[in-house]
């Protein structure tokens, strides 16, 4: 593939990149790819540096090429995106967000407008000055834990599987959604391929190794061998404490109306597509989020849960995705983000 924003300058040393870090001022990304990628998510990389111009500084560096550079950041994926800025502890810039392979643009994109709206030490300023207004940085692993912690208490009884419920993609995931069908208790489901670092994490998170996994009020109850010799020593909702008396018609309905509430008030932004923005699904999906360019946003995958899916055409009254919604109302489909683009309303509804 052609290189991913002729303007963004090209590293092609360690030892270069070592003289641009230490003469840097500005917060600054950097890039990892490879010619042979076929990544469309990477065109939002030169976007990102042209709206951010001033304030971010990008560069890109083809990981195979420099090899000691990839090595140095344990850079083993393409595209990885490392976000650099510096903090009152560390007069060199350090790396403050990483970003391996561009699933999600709209993480990407959020990550560096955070970088471009954070605070820089200045020769003018007091340290103390600076400490105060500085933002803690948080690794990696900690955002990656706190979003493990928000999944699995998403929901009373939640299965991290393979698939979704009512396409299980491997056999221990089918006996799962199954087991807890022909117990007559609800749950919320996340499909790990669909998250490597999801998936990946959550091994070490849990200390659990396979897939599936059940949790129940944020708890490991562990795998599917576990959960069917609870099923065999009698009712399972027993065994797991479950009140199975929630599950009327009315009160399931009221329980999702409330989740899409929720979903949809995620983000100030908020897409309901097919698929995710860096792979989507269909073209009309692939469509709107071109045309939301380089705004912040969030997405959910409508393929992945069916409940939500048709739910949410009843909710809005709206029966096509996708679905946009900004700060909790509905906007319309793809056919009114156009409409509204063409006439130079979009970049305003979305800026706020």
């Amino acid at each position: 593939m052609a290189s991913p924003g002729d303007a963004i300058p090209e590293i092609t040393s360690q030892e270069e990149w070592n003289q641009t870090l230490e003469a840097l001022e500005k917060p600054a990304v950097l890039l990892f790819w490879a010619p042979w990628q076929q990544d469309a998510s990477l065109a939002v990389v030169p976007m990102l540096a042209q709206s951010t111009a001033g304030r971010v500084n990008f560069f890109k560096v083809q990981a195979e090429e420099v090899p000691d550079l990839s090595l140095a950041y344990g850079v083993s994926v393409v595209p990885t995106v490392l976000l650099f800025r510096k903090t009152p502890q560390n007069p060199q810039p350090v790396i403050v967000d990483r970003i391996e392979g561009l699933q999600d643009v709209s993480r990407l994109t959020t990550a560096v407008s955070a970088l471009a709206n954070s605070p820089t030490t200045s020769t003018n300023t007091s340290t103390n000055n600076v400490e105060a207004n500085a933002e803690p940085v948080v690794s990696e692993e900690e955002r990656l834990n706190a979003r493990l912690k928000q999944l699995i208490s998403s929901s009373q009884v939640m299965l991290f599987m393979k698939g979704v419920p009512t396409a299980p993609r491997c056999g221990f995931s089918r006996q799962s959604v199954e087991l807890l069908e022909s117990a007559g208790i609800p749950f919320g489901s996340f499909d790990i391929l669909q998250d490597e670092a999801v998936r990946q994490g959550l091994k070490t998170y849990s200390d659990w190794p396979t897939y599936p996994q059940f949790y129940v009020k944020g708890e490991l109850v562990g795998g599917l061998d576990i959960v069917q010799e609870l099923a065999e020593e009698g009712d399972l909702a027993t065994q797991l404490d479950i009140d199975t008396s929630i599950t009327t018609t009315k009160e399931v309905e009221l329980s999702l109306d409330d989740r899409i509430k929720k979903l949809i008030h995620q983000n100030r932004i908020m897409l309901f597509m097919k698929g995710i923005p860096s792979a989507p699904q269909c073209g009309f999906s692939r469509q709107i989020v071109a045309l939301l360019g380089t705004v912040p946003f969030d997405s959910f995958n409508i393929l992945q849960d069916e409940e939500v899916r048709q739910g949410l055409k009843e909710y809005s009254d709206w029966p096509t995705f996708p679905q946009l919604y900004v700060d909790g109302e509905l906007v319309g489909g793809l056919d009114i983000v156009k409409e509204m683009a063409e006439n130079d309303e979009l970049n305003d509804l979305l800026q706020g």
